[in-house]
């Protein structure tokens, strides 16, 4: 039996550290300086003639037509354990995995086993685990503690102040109330907190802590979503917020909606002029329709079609100053009481003819 291949020769492996990840080939690769392999003497050996280390990647990738994750989460100054496929040769090492510890010192760029960059490790004498995987006090996570300190309290509600109508009964105020970004739901508890972090700062955290699971998903400009242990779903987005949808939209809110816009909002209901695309309110019973303007103008126009309202009770008109109605054609009035008018200075009636008990 032949025994001078790979499975059959002897195991030799390596421990090292990444010094350069940009694979001119693209497929994942590292060049790794190994202990007892490669002296520290960067001007004997440099970077750029270490050998090409490939990544193992598990069985949740395909390793094939870039199917699954991609093999780029080493990063220069990562410690690595691997093997050599072709023996005692080593000049086709294969990285087995990252090996995180507790850096005591910054990276010296003039050494080997060094981050060349001299950007890992970040920090030094504590773990290389995840600040938010860990949640030691004396360590947070900046983001984390950016989150804190960026809560958005008191944003205020839409306000119907209290007013009288035309008949003297009081329409009832809807005062202005206030509503709050939920407190941070952050409590985690090591090891259950499962954090991802890429290069930039784009965060992903599922925590399992008890009581205090959370799903955590965020871009590094602070855009995120979380959702809470009570099931509880916050949205920040730090720009502009597009959504595009080719069919249907359904909401249903068992609770209470409140929106507050500090720019302009507009709607515009059947853009295609199809027939029978309305735009319908309805308020269910107890309700009111409340609208107020502070200052400016409510303008109600149709470009073509008549304006209808049907009042089931009274219907009360108050005008603070002139009231002026403009007719092109005729105006008729139906009265099925009495009429009484008041008028506190002249009346003054024109026209062709005017008839009265005809």
């Amino acid at each position: 039996m032949r025994t001078n291949f790979l499975g059959q020769d002897g195991f030799i492996w390596f421990t090292g550290v990444v010094e350069d990840r940009s694979d001119p080939k693209h497929l994942g690769r590292v060049r790794v300086r190994c202990i007892g392999y490669h002296t520290q003497d960067k001007t004997i050996l440099p970077t750029s003639d270490l050998p090409w280390a490939s990544t193992l990647l598990p069985v949740t990738s395909s390793g094939i037509s870039g199917v699954g994750q991609t093999a780029l989460g080493l990063v220069e100054g990562s410690w690595v354990i691997g093997f050599f496929r072709d023996d005692r040769y080593a000049q086709e090492p294969v990285i087995l995995g990252a090996l995180p510890g507790r850096p005591s010192e910054i990276a010296n760029t003039t050494k080997g086993f060094y981050d060349p960059n001299g950007i890992y490790p970040r920090y030094i004498n504590e773990p290389d685990t995840n600040r938010l995987a860990v949640n030691d006090e004396n360590n947070p996570h900046l983001g984390l503690e950016l989150r804190k300190a960026t809560r958005v309290t008191g944003l205020a509600t839409a306000d119907f102040d209290a007013t009288t109508a035309a008949d003297g009964s009081l329409i009832s105020a809807s005062d202005t109330d206030t509503w709050d970004q939920p407190a941070i739901a952050y409590n985690a508890t090591y090891p259950y907190n499962h954090v991802y972090e890429s290069e930039s700062g784009h965060i992903r955290e599922y925590d399992d802590t008890l009581n205090n699971e959370r799903i955590y998903e965020a871009h590094k400009s602070g855009t995120s979503y979380e959702i809470h242990p009570n099931g509880d779903l916050i949205h920040i987005i730090k720009g502009k917020h597009y959504t595009i949808q080719s069919n249907d939209n359904k909401v249903d809110i068992d609770g209470r909606s409140d929106v507050t816009i500090s720019g302009r909002h507009k709607l515009y209901i059947n853009r295609d002029g199809l027939v029978n695309n309305n735009y319908d309110i309805q308020v269910g019973p107890n309700a009111n329709i409340n609208i107020q303007v502070d200052t400016g103008s409510i303008n109600l126009i149709t470009k073509q079609g008549p304006i209808n309202v049907n009042a089931g009770g009274d219907y009360n008109l108050k005008v603070g100053g002139n009231y002026t109605i403009s007719v092109a054609g005729n105006t008729s009035e139906t009265i099925e009481g009495n009429k009484t008018s008041n008028t506190t200075g002249a009346v003054i009636h024109r026209g062709a003819t005017i008839d009265l008990n005809p």
